[in-house]
């Protein structure tokens, strides 16, 4: 054999397959990474899914809200039911979140969110109506722990945005409501773009 024409020595086999296996490993270790990153982006985006679905559920009913009025406790004087504060919405709706069993024209309905310890985050409440006290003796039908973070407004008849809605002051209903809502995803903090939701039904009794 001519010197040119030499095979490979045991010593530059051993650094081709020492060179091959951390490319391998490398390879491997951008992949693991790679597949990761992809898993907790799915998880954030079904998470992310997951709160747009509730709020869009929530929109629903806020825009089928009606200027219903009755009495509020065992008072006998009707009032307009509904009430805004910037962490608690009572209103009366046509769309209820959670339909009753049996067919109703008029549900009330208390969405804020949980201050104590067995349920925290979002709570809504319901209650079908004709009924006493509907908004105090209001049972939950949903809980979700994930949101954490729940705000709305309502837009008056000169345009302005307020934090609060007393209909003993203003005799109406708003013309349109902001429902902001933001929770934690992926351990990290994540909150929703505000959604408008114009009141279908007329906003006065």
């Amino acid at each position: 054999m001519r010197r040119g024409e030499r095979g490979f020595t045991l010593l530059e086999l051993l650094m081709a397959l020492a060179i091959v296996g951390a490319l391998v490993v490398i390879a491997f270790s951008g992949v693991r990474i790679a597949l990761a990153a992809w898993r907790q982006g799915e998880d954030r985006a079904e998470a992310h899914q997951h709160m747009r679905s509730i709020v869009l559920s929530l929109a629903r009913s806020v825009s089928a809200t009606y200027p219903y009025s009755a009495p509020r406790g065992q008072a006998p004087t009707p009032e307009l039911l509904f009430t805004g504060t910037e962490s608690r919405l009572e209103f009366v709706t046509q769309a209820a979140p959670y339909p009753a069993s049996i067919p109703v024209a008029f549900t009330a309905v208390v969405v804020e969110l949980g201050t104590r310890d067995e349920r925290p985050g979002l709570v809504i409440r319901q209650r079908v109506l004709p009924n006493r006290d509907p908004f105090t003796e209001a049972t939950v039908v949903f809980n979700d722990p994930s949101l954490t973070e729940l705000s709305f407004s309502y837009l008056d008849e000169a345009g302005a945005w307020q934090s609060t809605w007393e209909t003993e002051v203003s005799k109406r209903l708003p013309r349109a409501i902001r429902i902001s809502v933001g929770g934690t995803i992926g351990g990290r903090a994540q909150t929703l773009l505000p959604l408008t939701v114009p009141l279908r039904a007329g906003t006065e009794p």
